[in-house]
């Protein structure tokens, strides 16, 4: 009998839609453990603003790269390719079905399907970059990207400064356009990937962030806030949730405005993620309401884990 391959089942879809209660089913139905490729809840610091799982979701099924990094420490995204490769054929040798649950499209890319090769940033550049956004605002470092490479400026996200401001560390170490590092050969993973996606109509996806957001307040999000305003310019912190208490407690905001932009801006990172996952046509989109016995029975009766 011809052994099954490895596989992993990756759950994604936008903020706020249910991904990690359907990952903890799957991994429930399979006997496995959950990868997270969210990027937010990588650091010990921050619990209420990244929508950590709580200790019973945590204490369900085992959950790896929960937490287990720290702010002030420089963690990329080709840092955790690395890691969570290394996670997976530790876990394969158990099972050969591990589930992976992320809206991070990038990091969730990174262990799929490899990524393109970027010249190391150093930490002090980063600094620099995001001291300048800090002093001048994001605007000084668009005019830069739009000088130094017009074909990135065009198809970037501009008002996430995450890109901008990596876009331009490439762009200053190598001397060469960020662009011209990008849709470089993928690399070949030795395991199966399939996709399950969450999804919503807009007003349903917008309704769950808004509320999820007053639920944060409820839960003690402002004084997180406050014991991380010391170390707000860490690059890990420069973060929807965190960014507008920031500026609520340095008296740019109200604290209503600040709850405002951040329910604003997380509703622009939501379509962001859609944005991002829908160029994937691998995905197998499910309504967020539809059971999980109901994919699970999908996954297991199709052949789809041959």
């Amino acid at each position: 009998m011809t052994p099954k391959q490895d596989t992993l089942i990756c759950v994604v879809g936008p903020t706020a839609i249910g991904k990690t209660k359907l990952a903890i089913e799957l991994a429930k139905a399979f006997n496995t453990e959950i990868v997270s490729a969210d990027s937010r809840q990588f650091y010990k610091e921050m619990t209420i603003g990244t929508a950590v799982p709580s200790a019973e979701e945590l204490q369900a099924v085992p959950h790896h790269f929960i937490q287990n990094k720290t702010i002030y420490e420089p963690y990329s995204v080709g840092d955790f390719e690395t890691e969570a490769l290394e996670k997976l054929y530790e876990l394969f040798k158990i099972n050969n079905t591990v589930v992976m649950v992320g809206g991070s499209g990038l990091y969730v890319d990174a262990v799929t399907k490899g990524l393109d090769y970027f010249p190391n940033v150093s930490e002090e550049l980063r600094e620099q970059l995001n001291a300048q956004l800090n002093e001048e605002g994001l605007e000084s470092l668009q005019k830069e990207l739009e000088q130094k490479d017009p074909s990135y400026y065009k198809k970037v996200d501009l008002q996430n400064p995450h890109r901008v401001i990596r876009a331009l560390g490439v762009i200053r170490t190598s001397g060469k356009p960020y662009s011209s590092f990008l849709n470089q050969e993928k690399k070949e993973r030795p395991f199966k990937t399939i996709y399950v996606g969450l999804t919503a109509d807009r007003e349903t996806v917008y309704a769950r962030i808004n509320k999820r957001v007053d639920l944060m307040m409820e839960a003690g999000l402002l004084s997180e806030a406050k014991t991380l305003m010391p170390y707000k310019d860490l690059n890990a912190l420069n973060t929807v949730g965190y960014r507008e208490l920031f500026d609520y407690l340095g008296g740019r905001f109200t604290l209503q405005e600040a709850l405002s932009e951040i329910k604003k801006n997380t509703r622009r990172f939501a379509k962001r993620q859609l944005t991002w996952f829908k160029k994937n046509k691998a995905i197998h989109w499910f309504d967020y309401r539809t059971p999980a016995k109901e994919i699970i029975h999908g996954l297991k009766t199709k052949n789809a884990l041959q």
